[in-house]
Parts: structure tokens; C-alpha cells; sequence
């Protein structure tokens, strides 16, 4: 499967998984980056791999989820840190909702990336 294939079955992978979750609240923060899409690299690497092997990329879905999710956690509390104004062009979590919220939605994250296998 082509990489732009894997990319959009991905992205739709994740929105559904999102939907369940309130786009507002603990959880604005959350879509907001997720909407920001990067490369998605670690999640298209868990599909191709799955696929490689012979299996079902919706087999491999939730760890996708779950890497895709663990590591925008990680670049949320980052740019807290590092006080970025930017990531990937737009401005950071903290700049649009605050440090308290992005602090909360970056630990809401890990929790859904654990919920998601």
C-alpha cells in the first residue's frame, strides 16, 4: 500500500478513535494539535511494518494510535518546557489554551495513548 494510502487510513483511524472524546474542554487542546498534522512517521512505520508481515493494518491500528498519541504528549510538555511559540507552523498548545490546560491535556494524552491499545 502507498505511504499517502497508509497516511489517510491512518488519519481516519485516529479521528474515529477522537470521536469519542468531546472536542472541548480537557479535550480542545488535544484536537487542536492532532489537527496540526505532521509526517506521522512512528504511526505510518507501525502500519507498514504490520502490513510487511502479512497482516491487517487495522490489526496494527491501535499501536499507531497509541505511538501517534504517546508522542504528541511528549511534544506538548516539550514545548511547555522549552517555551516554543510555534509547532509546525501554528501557535503551541500553551500559547492558545495556557500552560495549566496544555499540562493537563499533554497527561489526558498519555492516558488515551494507553487506552487506545
Amino acid at each position: 500500500m502507498s505511504t499517502l494510502t497508509l497516511y489517510e487510513k491512518f488519519s481516519a483511524g485516529l479521528n474515529k478513535f477522537l470521536s469519542e472524546f468531546p472536542s472541548d474542554g480537557l479535550y480542545a487542546p488535544i484536537h487542536y494539535l492532532l489537527n496540526i498534522h505532521g509526517k506521522r512517521i512512528r504511526p505510518l512505520l507501525a502500519l507498514s511494518v504490520c502490513e510487511a508481515e502479512g497482516s491487517s493494518i487495522e490489526k496494527a491500528m491501535p499501536a499507531a494510535i497509541a505511538v501517534e498519541l504517546f508522542h504528541n504528549f511528549t511534544l506538548m510538555h516539550d514545548d511547555i518546557m522549552d517555551k516554543a511559540p510555534l509547532r509546525r507552523g501554528q501557535l503551541t498548545v500553551h500559547k492558545v489554551y495556557g500552560e495549566d490546560a496544555a499540562i493537563l491535556s499533554g497527561d489526558a494524552m498519555f492516558a488515551l495513548a494507553s487506552i487506545s491499545l
